[in-house]
C-alpha cells in the first residue's frame, strides 16, 4: 500500500495561488469617472462584451486588507472576466490606508476612519447616475456588489447601510437598491477576525484603534449590522489562511441568529486568491453566484 501523500504546504499554496491571480496583464477600462475630488475616488467601467444593452451591473470592492498599496488594478483581470460573460462592470477604487510604516516594521496601516466608508458611500449613491452616463449598457435597476477580501467587508457594508446606528453619517433612510451581495473571502466578522490576527491587525487597524474599537464596530462591522433583508452570498476557500474561512462561519452564523439566511459557498483546497482568478475553476463559480443573483 503506498505511503499517503503529505498535505500541501499551506505558506507555498497561498504563494502560489497569489502569484497565479497577479500574473494576469491589468486590463484597462472602456471608461473612468471620478466620484469625488481625490485622486483615489474613482471608478472605473467594463462594458459587456458582446455589445448586450439591459444588462445587470456588478459593483467590485477590491480587497488588499483596506493598505494603500493594493489598489483596484489588481481586480482588473477578474472584471474583465465578469465583462466576457456579459456584465456590465464597476470596479471601483477608493481611500486605502496612509503609506506610514507602522512601529517594528509592521508595514502600512489598514485602512482610514472615516474616509474608506466616505468613499464607498459616495460612490455607491452616485453609481445609477454614473452608470446611465459613462455605461448605458448597464440596467441600473440590477445591481449587485461583490468584493474580495477587505473588499468583501466593504460589500457586506453597503449593503447594510439602512441597519447602521441612528445618527450614522452613512446611514440610509430605506435599504439600497441592490439585487444582491457575494462577498469573497470577506473580513465579515471583526471579533472573529480580531481574534484571528486577521492581515496583522488590520481590524484595529480600520477602526483607528483598541480605544476606538468598540464604539466604531457598530457602525463597520458587518455582523454587528444583521438583519439586512439583502439577498447575501458568501463564498470562501477552506484552506484560505489570509482569511480563514472561520471568519465566513461566524458571519453566517450572527446572521441567523438574527434571523437572516446567508448563503455559503466552501470550497475545499481553495486558499484566498482563486475567488477573483481568472485561470481558477472557483472564480468560475463566483461568476456564476454573481449572475444568479444579477439576473
Amino acid at each position: 500500500m503506498p505511503d499517503p501523500v503529505d498535505p500541501v504546504d499551506p505558506v507555498a499554496r497561498d504563494a502560489a495561488e497569489a502569484e497565479s491571480v497577479l500574473s494576469h496583464p491589468a486590463v484597462a477600462p472602456d471608461v473612468s469617472v471620478a466620484y469625488g475630488d481625490h485622486p483615489d475616488q474613482v471608478v472605473d467601467f467594463y462594458a459587456p462584451h458582446g455589445g448586450q444593452a439591459g444588462v445587470p451591473l456588478v459593483v467590485v470592492l477590491h480587497g488588499g486588507a483596506w493598505r494603500a498599496p493594493y489598489d483596484r488594478w489588481h481586480v482588473t483581470p477578474f472584471a474583465d472576466f465578469l465583462a466576457r460573460r456579459g456584465l456590465a462592470v464597476a470596479n471601483v477604487e477608493y481611500r486605502r490606508g496612509r503609506e506610514i510604516p507602522q512601529q517594528h516594521g509592521n508595514g502600512p496601516v489598514a485602512g482610514r476612519w472615516p474616509e474608506t466608508f466616505d468613499d464607498v458611500a459616495a460612490v455607491m449613491d452616485a453609481l445609477p447616475a454614473l452608470a446611465r452616463k459613462a455605461l448605458p449598457q448597464a440596467d441600473v435597476r440590477r445591481i449587485v456588489v461583490t468584493g474580495h477580501s477587505a473588499g468583501g467587508h466593504l460589500a457586506l457594508w453597503a449593503a447594510a447601510r439602512h441597519v447602521l446606528p441612528v445618527g450614522s453619517p452613512w446611514r440610509l433612510a430605506a435599504p439600497p437598491a441592490l439585487r444582491g451581495v457575494v462577498a469573497l473571502a470577506p473580513i465579515a466578522d471583526f471579533a472573529k477576525a480580531v481574534e484571528l490576527d486577521v492581515c496583522g491587525g488590520a481590524v484595529t487597524q480600520l477602526l483607528g484603534g483598541k480605544a476606538e474599537f468598540e464604539a466604531r464596530s457598530a457602525h463597520a462591522d458587518p455582523a454587528a449590522l444583521l438583519p439586512t433583508g439583502i439577498a447575501t452570498a458568501v463564498v470562501h476557500g477552506r484552506t484560505d489562511i489570509v482569511v480563514p474561512d472561520a471568519v465566513s462561519e461566524s458571519y453566517v452564523d450572527a446572521a441567523a441568529k438574527a434571523g437572516e439566511t446567508v448563503g455559503l459557498t466552501l470550497f475545499d483546497e481553495v486558499g484566498h486568491f482563486p475567488l477573483i482568478d481568472p485561470a481558477a475553476d472557483a472564480c468560475a463559480v463566483v461568476a456564476e453566484e454573481i449572475a444568479q443573483l444579477a439576473w
